[in-house]
């Protein structure tokens, strides 16, 4: 069944975040400002989210501390096996203008052996491997490094949780940006860039088909969004 038959409509964000809990390969929430799905009739079959990065340092990192405000991530992307061939470059082109901000970023990440093709296929701008930083961990809760972070100092976790917390070095991501303006709006924009635009990345194996970019086993399909 051709792209043409699917529709994309706004979906609130308890709608969003049970899908992506439910079937993104890190089955957890993501910050999310606005979110769409894609669908074929009354069926959801992929959900895209854009929401405020939670990094302080990526948001003013990307283009100065001047534009730390008109920077937003698409934090999740998820499309079902079922749906035809570029269903996510579909969903991410039809959707990316609506993020509500004029700079957008987003993460391929290469542990999932994802190099972003999506992205390069939607024209975003390569700029490169993400900085390097380590992740906080805490043994038996659930939570994203920056939400222990923006909570404790180093020093206080390790008072309230002693052996249970930890540093781990954090996996660097491919990243990708988006403008979301076009003239003289978009120069001024891409003037302000403090990454460097790059070549894009090539999949280490050419033969990787779609499925390559999924975040769930090769058994579904799901492409990646993560927040950094």
């Amino acid at each position: 069944m051709a792209l043409e038959n699917y529709k994309i409509r706004q979906i609130d964000y308890a709608t969003a975040m049970r899908v992506v809990v439910r079937e993104h390969y890190l089955h957890r929430k993501a910050p999310c400002s606005v979110a769409f799905g894609l669908f074929l009739g009354d069926d959801l079959k992929g959900v895209v989210c854009y929401g405020t990065p939670s990094s302080a340092p990526l948001r003013s990192g990307i283009a100065g501390p001047e534009n730390a405000c008109n920077v937003v991530e698409l934090t999740r992307l998820w499309v079902c096996d079922s749906v035809p061939r570029n269903g996510e470059s579909f969903l991410i082109g039809r959707t990316v203008a609506k993020a509500g901000k004029e700079i957008v970023v987003s993460y391929a990440e290469i542990q999932q052996g994802h190099v972003g093709i999506v992205y390069q296929a939607t024209n975003w701008i390569y700029t490169g491997l993400s900085a390097k930083r380590t992740n906080w961990t805490i043994a038996g809760i659930d939570k994203h490094c920056q939400t222990i972070a923006d909570k404790y100092t180093a020093k206080e976790v390790r008072a309230k949780y002693g052996d249970r917390f930890s540093l781990t070095d954090r996996p660097r991501k491919h990243r990708y940006v988006y403008i979301n303006a076009k003239g003289r709006r978009r120069s001024e924009l891409l003037a302000s860039l403090r990454y460097k635009p790059a070549p894009y990345p090539k999949a280490p194996n050419t033969a990787l088909s779609r499925v390559a970019e999924c975040g769930l086993p090769e058994t579904k399909g799901a492409d990646s969004a993560t927040s950094a």
